[in-house]
């Protein structure tokens, strides 16, 4: 009783201050809510991860986890099910707690079925301490952000240790094809199960210089691969102790996907095997994937000034080889020849662009068309590409604004700009583009 006491005063203030914030402009507040109401009962998380009627979906990380949200989200709409997301993409603890109580009323009572909720990998551990979900989807883990996360053998260790003592009742959705992933799922007792590919005709002629992970990760020897999708994703196994890629309990031959690239093939996969394992017919799942648009900067697509542009974000090395991927398969068929790169170094970025020397820049380059070059760190992507020595026409103009116009001039109506900006680039464009920066 003392708790609901707690919990109802706690959202019913939250939700009031931040109306006021948002009625004055002073602030959008996607995380205002949830920072409020924990100062007044620091539990309530884990008092709302109780309240949801069917249970806590969070998709977790290094790339895809707003798209796989919003799919698994389209999926579960199109069923009836009222649901509670962090659709912002605000994925902290306080953004987590924002989306729940903004589906709550002024006494806390919380009416939506199922909450699904994209997690920053390195608070998951933070979270699992006092939260429970009923699913968890593990969707990959790159090198991202160094001087925040670590290497990814170091986050896998912390998700299991967290994950570990949760109820053998939930579900944990993990990609076999991440050496890392596939044994961290293999460790534990709840009830694990894996997506991946099995279309060895993705392959890629080789394993590209941005790859993480190729060693065994329960013996340290070098992992023999048959082939890989994306960076260290593929068909492997180890000759020293015998790990391999588990039985994976989807065939991707049996599947359509969302948006372009291989790794939305990924995300297509993980969040339809989601929602067959929580009982949707195939049908359903089939007819919101062909009628999936993209999450804000994830291969949205616009229309400005009648020219077609879509948006890839691009914020570490693997995620963007795979939008180079993306955008150069569309150049080989005449869709493209103009390109708008972007390069930030603010918090949401990772202050080290370093990474920038780990991207294959020159699959890039090599295609004859134009690449404008912008961001606050214009000057250090200039230089990556310069060493490319491709047959691209390089531009460089530090004004942003300047930078979206001379792409778009330089797209012909018949084709697509592709913009890549890291994540404060990307909504920068966004809010340039369409006066808004988020929804």
């Amino acid at each position: 009783m003392f708790k609901s006491v707690r919990l109802a005063i706690a959202c019913g203030v939250a939700k009031s201050v931040t109306a006021v914030v948002r009625g004055l402009k002073l602030s959008a507040g996607s995380v205002l809510t949830g920072a409020i109401a924990r100062r007044i009962f620091p539990n309530v998380l884990p008092e709302l991860f109780l309240r949801a009627k069917k249970g806590v979906i969070l998709v977790v990380g290094t790339n895809g986890k707003t798209t796989t949200s919003l799919l698994i989200k389209a999926i579960l709409t199109a069923q009836g099910y009222k649901i509670a997301h962090n659709a912002t993409g605000a994925n902290l603890i306080n953004g987590l707690a924002t989306a729940l109580i903004e589906n709550t009323d002024l006494f806390g009572r919380l009416n939506i079925d199922y909450a699904i909720l994209e997690v920053d990998e390195n608070i998951v551990p933070l979270l699992l301490k006092t939260s429970t979900p009923t699913h968890i989807v593990a969707l990959n883990l790159f090198r991202d952000q160094l001087d925040r996360y670590g290497e990814v053998d170091t986050i896998s260790k912390r998700w299991q240790t967290a994950i570990a003592p949760l109820p053998e009742s939930t579900t944990i959705i993990v990609n076999g094809d991440d050496p890392t992933l596939n044994h961290f799922g293999q460790q534990l007792s709840q009830n694990v199960k894996f997506f991946g590919l099995s279309e060895p005709h993705l392959y890629l002629d080789a394993i590209p210089h941005a790859v993480d992970s190729i060693y065994c990760p329960q013996c340290g020897a070098s992992l023999n691969y048959k082939g890989v999708y994306l960076s260290h994703l593929g068909d492997y196994h180890c000759d020293s102790c015998g790990f391999t890629k588990n039985p994976l309990d989807i065939d991707s031959n049996d599947w359509g996907q969302i948006l372009i690239g291989v790794y939305n093939k990924y995300n297509t996969l993980a969040a339809g095997l989601l929602a067959e394992n929580l009982g949707i017919h195939r049908d359903v799942i089939n007819e919101e994937i062909s009628h999936f648009k993209a999450a804000f900067g994830r291969a949205e697509e616009l229309e400005v000034d009648g020219k077609a542009v879509r948006i890839l974000l691009s914020k570490n090395p693997v995620g963007m080889n795979e939008t180079i991927r993306a955008v150069n398969d569309l150049q080989k068929q005449g869709k493209t020849s103009s390109a708008l790169v972007i390069l930030n170094d603010r918090a949401p970025d990772g202050t080290d662009v370093s990474w920038i020397w780990d991207v294959d820049m020159e699959k890039l380059a090599e295609c004859p068309g134009k690449i404008i070059i912008s961001g606050d760190r214009t000057h250090d992507m200039a230089l990556r590409l310069h060493y490319c020595q491709g047959k691209a026409e390089l531009t460089i103009e530090t004004n942003l604004q300047k930078a979206i116009q001379m792409a778009l001039d330089a797209t012909p109506p018949t084709q697509t700009l592709h913009i890549l900006p890291t994540y404060s680039a990307m909504l920068e464009v966004r809010q340039s583009l369409l006066g808004r920066k988020i929804l």
